[in-house]
């Protein structure tokens, strides 16, 4: 259960570094200079501003649901930060060892629109209300496609346990991995590890999967191009139009948390999770060197430096995009998850179970 306050601890973190490290890549982008004074390069601007967020007024408006209102926050945070129960960091650490620790994640990452619902119709304004339908209509379609992207390697791995299919991922795996999955070509890869036993190349079509899924995660974190609930340059600020103070803040460090579990779970699912991404090439053994064994101190430092490492590269792909691409309409919106990724994700689903067939 250490993993458990670990994640919490390190969810929380992320805030500070997220917020600070989106400031100043996106002015890297436009080549500004992003916060600059308050502390050294800017460094306290965040802290300023969490100490500005503690002294505001509480307010809630006169007209709202003061239940809902008061609510919603916290279903919105409890539902993001509970995520983080069943996910694994290194070989041994793990919050909960769930055999059913997809499903879980999927329903939890799928209830933060219940708070958002409940933030936009308690609040009693229209420009909320519309951030929530903006929502429920985004969240409830992306899921669909990303369910289909995340039951692909399910049915690839054989397993609902995030645990077990990072196992299968690295050269500790009780499993025989043939280069691209393909048994063809006589080439087992299971002793090589690293880059060669990922899920993006134990089977090629999850590769498009995981593109698939990356978009969709922009959408399940509201995240640009997919920020139409938040869309400030029409509807204020969408769903948390009427939030101040402390119920603010838990909602922008949801989001952050948000961004920080979809990564995670990205990088369980598809690129190897906590395994190291350097192969063995003869007698240059460097996936033994730099995985280390399970239940060794090597083994777990090891493995949650590599797993972090490709959950933050994640993120700054997110910032990436944001800082790249404007915001899309509802109409595109829609088109793209219904016409484009819905039946694409569908035939993956086909091919991964055709796939599975064939290789038994």
């Amino acid at each position: 259960m250490l993993a458990l306050p670990i994640f919490l601890a390190l969810a929380s973190g992320f805030v500070v570094v997220g917020v600070y490290t989106e400031r100043k890549v996106s002015a890297f982008m436009q080549d500004r200079l992003g916060p600059m004074e308050t502390g050294k390069w800017g460094l306290l601007q965040l802290f300023a501003d969490l100490l500005k967020l503690l002294q505001k007024e509480d307010i809630v408006p006169t007209a709202a649901d003061r239940k809902l209102f008061l609510l919603a926050p916290a279903v919105i945070f409890a539902s993001v930060f509970a995520g983080f129960a069943v996910l694994p960091l290194s070989p041994d650490l793990q919050g909960s060892r769930a055999n059913v620790g997809v499903f879980y994640l999927m329903a939890i990452v799928s209830f933060d629109v219940v708070g958002i619902l409940m933030a936009g119709w308690g609040s009693n304004n229209k420009y909320s209300l519309f951030g929530a339908m903006r929502s429920v209509a985004q969240i409830v379609s992306y899921e669909i496609p990303l369910g289909l992207t995340i039951l692909c390697v399910v049915m690839i791995g054989q397993s609902l346990n995030l645990q077990t299919l990072s196992f299968q991922q690295g050269i500790y795996t009780h499993e025989t991995n043939y280069l691209f999955g393909l048994q063809a070509l006589g080439v087992n890869v299971t002793d090589w590890g690293g880059i060669f036993s990922w899920n993006i190349l134990r089977n090629p079509f999850l590769l498009v999967a995981y593109v698939i899924f990356f978009i969709c995660t922009l959408a399940e974190s509201n995240r640009a191009p997919f920020d139409l609930p938040e869309g400030e340059s029409e509807i204020v600020a969408g769903f948390h139009t009427e939030y101040s103070g402390m119920r603010f803040a838990l909602i922008y460090l949801s989001e952050y948390a948000m961004m920080l579990l979809v990564s995670f779970l990205g990088a369980v699912l598809f690129l190897g999770s906590w395994n190291t991404p350097l192969p063995n090439i003869g007698p240059v053994r460097l996936a033994d060197w730099t995985s280390g064994a399970p239940s060794t101190i090597w083994g777990n430092i090891t493995g949650g430096f590599w797993l972090l490492s490709k959950v933050f590269f994640a993120v700054l792909v997110q910032m990436w995009v944001r800082w790249t691409f404007p915001r899309i309409r509802v109409d595109q919106m829609m088109y793209l998850c219904w016409k484009v990724l819905t039946p694409v994700g569908l035939l993956l689903l086909l091919i991964s179970g055709i796939w599975r067939l064939l290789m038994i």
